[in-house]
């Protein structure tokens, strides 16, 4: 029986690409490629997928927000994130909304197919680079209550909320409807509520402690 893949990715030969690499291989289907994420549950509901390979920077709804949805409504269904940078930050927040794997762009097409088997049979393949940054963030962070996220404001709870969702500062501004001036000048603010310096820890703490 094949391996239903659904493919989200806006970089149009990139996708045709993956499209034709999943459908050439044996014992595996591309049941479905995507530019975006506009019509997330019906896209799914449609091309029924197994396993979903989702790019993690697209227009519109972000990969990381596009994961949470999908694990909420299917939380059969196991996610491969990709990427071309090693950002510290996405790739946290990605596996805290439920992706199960995480590959950098230029992973060989042997690589990934083995990956999608991977992901499949309940690994979570990552790339090695992506995988010596978890851990890396992991240790920085101690397991040990915070109260910490109580002395932030609403306003801050808010900014910090899109951090989480994997949002740019420029989205988050014109979310809150604020300039990116105003973005920058909230975080600051957090990172010394929180005891942070960085917006990968300040995501890190934010959903472990569930401050939002």
């Amino acid at each position: 029986m094949n391996l239903r893949v659904a493919v989200f990715e806006d970089n149009h030969p990139l996708r045709e690409m993956l499209f034709q690499l999943i459908n050439g291989t044996p014992e595996m289907s591309c049941v479905g490629a995507f530019p975006d994420a506009a019509n997330l549950v019906r896209k799914i509901e449609q091309c029924t997928p197994e396993v979903i390979l989702m790019d993690i920077d697209m227009p519109g709804i972000s990969g990381i927000e596009a994961v949470s949805v999908i694990k909420e409504k299917f939380p059969a269904i196991q996610i491969l994130m990709q990427t071309v940078f090693e950002d510290d930050a996405k790739i946290y927040a990605s596996i805290c909304a439920g992706a199960s794997g995480y590959l950098l762009k230029n992973t060989t097409p042997a690589r990934l197919i083995e990956s999608l088997h991977e992901v499949h049979s309940g690994g979570s393949p990552m790339s090695s680079s992506v995988a010596r940054k978890v851990l890396e963030a992991f240790k920085k962070q101690s397991s040990t209550p915070s109260r910490e996220g109580e002395t932030l404001s609403d306003r801050e709870r808010e900014v910090l909320n899109g951090l989480v969702k994997g949002m740019s500062y420029k989205m988050i501004a014109g979310e809150c409807d604020i300039s990116i001036d105003t973005i920058k000048f909230h975080i600051k603010n957090i990172y010394e509520k929180l005891h942070v310096h960085s917006k990968t820890e300040a995501i890190i703490k934010a959903i472990k402690h569930k401050i939002v």
